[in-house]
């Protein structure tokens, strides 16, 4: 007897318990997703890091038919694994690398002179742009270009057999090595994020919307403070095919070296940069602090990063506050000041001419100082 249910017009009882019994257990076969819900970006990583060790060379002495004494035959054993980086423009992040790695260690020797094979190498792939140091702070490798690697732990050596030892002198060793242990390091790895310029500003200031603006890259855009929480790279393309790369960094505030807002730890982003952005907001009052508390954010980082090639550009002069802020900013600052609106993509063609202008000239100084 079937079960009293709310059946729909014109579907029979158990065609409706069937489709009812087959919708059920389609959702229970379903798997849930593996990734995880909350994806922060990561740019610091600390890892331990240990190359595999050496197989053991054997002892062993061959004992043939009618020869009972043919002599050593312990072979080698192999070599442990190395852990290399290798840079690879797959990854845009160091949110995957894990804090531990340790290679395959090496097998170790056979009898008959049977020489163990060495273990394959423990590859871990970073972004493009990884540097890595070491425990005092050192620069002990950079990743700049795509499949660069670093040979960052050494596995050990194999250790020789009894074999190895035979000579005229001795025809019966019985010395066999040990295999060698792998290194053992401690690295940090940073990310430098690889552009020829950085738009350098206060939150809100527009620079998500400028890089949306000159680039085909859409970065998140909203009218609250720190929208931007991760770095973001557009590729401007001219007609002579020239690209130059812009990166997008979060918001400074006054006081971020001291740990507010978001901090300057995000500034390591910029430090590959040719040239620098001042991007000001014109509609606030005296836009000029801006100019000066960006540049003094940027000595507490590093010492000489706010004396690099620069521009200003004044952002939001489609409103009427902003025009008159622009004509004061433009008389407290010796550099020109280029005014935008990158929301109606006011001027966006002279900020992309000056940014060439920008990149011509380090390119040419760089060429010089080759030639030197």
């Amino acid at each position: 007897m079937l079960p009293s249910c709310v059946v729909r017009p014109g579907l029979q009882p158990m065609t409706y318990l069937v489709r009812s019994y087959v919708a059920r257990a389609a959702k229970k076969i379903k798997p849930r997703s593996d990734r995880p819900e909350n994806k922060h970006f990561m740019d610091f990583r600390r890892v331990h890091l240990k190359g595999g060790k050496g197989g053991n060379g054997m002892m062993s002495f061959l004992s043939l038919f009618a020869n009972e004494f043919a002599g050593p035959d312990g072979g080698d054993g192999g070599c442990g694994g190395h852990v290399i980086l290798q840079a690879d423009t797959n990854v845009k992040a160091l949110n995957h690398v894990k804090t531990e790695y340790k290679a395959a260690d090496g097998e170790n020797g056979k009898s008959k002179c049977c020489h163990s094979k060495n273990t394959e190498h423990t590859y871990v792939s970073v972004p493009i742009g990884t540097i890595c140091k070491d425990e005092s702070g050192s620069v002990v490798a950079d990743l700049a270009k795509q499949n660069a690697i670093f040979v960052a732990a050494r596995g050990g050596a194999g250790g020789h057999g009894n074999h190895y030892f035979l000579s005229n002198e001795k025809r019966a060793p019985t010395t066999h090595e040990m295999g060698a242990a792998g290194e053992d390091k401690h690295l940090l790895l940073e990310l430098r994020t690889i552009a020829h310029a950085g738009l350098i500003g206060f939150p809100n200031a527009g620079k998500s919307t400028l890089l949306r603006a000159v680039s085909r890259a859409r970065p998140k855009v909203a009218a609250y403070p720190f929208t931007t929480l991760n770095p973001h790279v557009g590729i401007v393309e001219y007609e002579d095919m020239v690209q130059v790369a812009v990166a997008d960094i979060p918001g400074l505030i006054e006081g971020a070296h001291q740990n507010r807002g978001l901090g300057i730890s995000f500034l390591r982003h910029i430090e590959r940069c040719l040239c620098l952005l001042y991007v000001i907001d014109l509609s606030v009052d005296e836009p000029w602090t801006q100019l000066d508390n960006l540049k003094y954010e940027l000595e507490q980082y590093s010492e000489g990063l706010s004396e690099r090639r620069h521009a200003i550009i004044g952002n939001k002069i489609d409103l009427k506050k902003s025009q008159d802020n622009f004509e004061l900013l433009k008389a407290r600052t010796d550099l020109p000041v280029i005014a935008i609106s990158a929301k109606k993509l006011l001027n966006i063609e002279e900020v992309e001419l000056h940014l060439r202008q920008l990149y011509d000239n380090n390119v040419s100084q760089e060429q010089g100082d080759e030639d030197d």
